[in-house]
């Protein structure tokens, strides 16, 4: 028997939502608009910086320590799952919150590498005074180089921050994977759920 329990608060439907389209926004204007790339990581920051914080002052099901689980529990809902009869979780379940983990940590990672891009051309926060407008009469090319601009780390930090960006979109496309498997084996729209805010709760199951 099933009835329906209020999950997701708005907050953090509001989040997952602006994080899917700001993190679509930055994905895909990453090499041709960089004004646009920019106001989106600049988005995806505050977003993140929101979750982190309401992920301790939250509703019982936002916050962080509702759904870290053990090795062993993690294995258990596995283990039920694979098998069809998954342990039924208000919540994140396991395999959810490892996910969810996952994103917020690389999604993280891929907003400092981006600010390290930044900070190198003399931009964003991170910057360091940099004189970028050395006059072409006082400074010779190689000096300009040298003095203002490391190609080398720049290139580093690029290369990372476009790594940790494809990771991320595995980790995206895993997710959303992941959650429409869920939803058959569990018998409910969980993407739904995440725009209602309402799941539905099987009698007789865990929780």
């Amino acid at each position: 028997m099933r009835d329906e329990k209020k999950v997701w608060d708005l907050a953090i439907r509001g989040f997952h939502w602006s994080l899917v389209l700001s993190f679509t926004i930055a994905y895909f204007t990453g090499d041709d608009a960089d004004t646009l790339h920019a106001y989106a990581s600049y988005i995806i920051i505050g977003l993140l910086s929101f979750r982190f914080i309401w992920g301790f002052i939250g509703s019982a099901t936002a916050r962080f320590r509702a759904f870290i689980y053990s090795p062993a529990e993690t294995m258990r809902y596995a283990r039920s799952f694979v098998t069809r009869n998954p342990i039924h979780y208000i919540g994140h379940n396991p395999l959810g919150a490892l996910m969810v983990f996952a994103l917020l940590l690389f999604i993280s990672l891929t907003c400092w590498s981006g600010l390290k891009v930044y900070a190198i051309e003399g931009k964003g926060p991170l910057a360091q005074e940099v004189n970028i407008l050395i006059a072409p009469a006082y400074a010779d090319d190689e000096e300009l180089e040298r003095k203002n601009f490391d190609k080398q780390a720049h290139r580093f930090w690029k290369d990372v921050h476009e790594f940790l960006a494809n990771f991320t979109l595995f980790l995206v496309i895993t997710h959303i994977i992941g959650a429409v498997l869920a939803s058959i084996v569990h018998g409910e729209n969980l993407i739904k759920a995440m725009v209602t805010g309402r799941r539905e709760r099987v009698d007789g199951q865990s929780e």
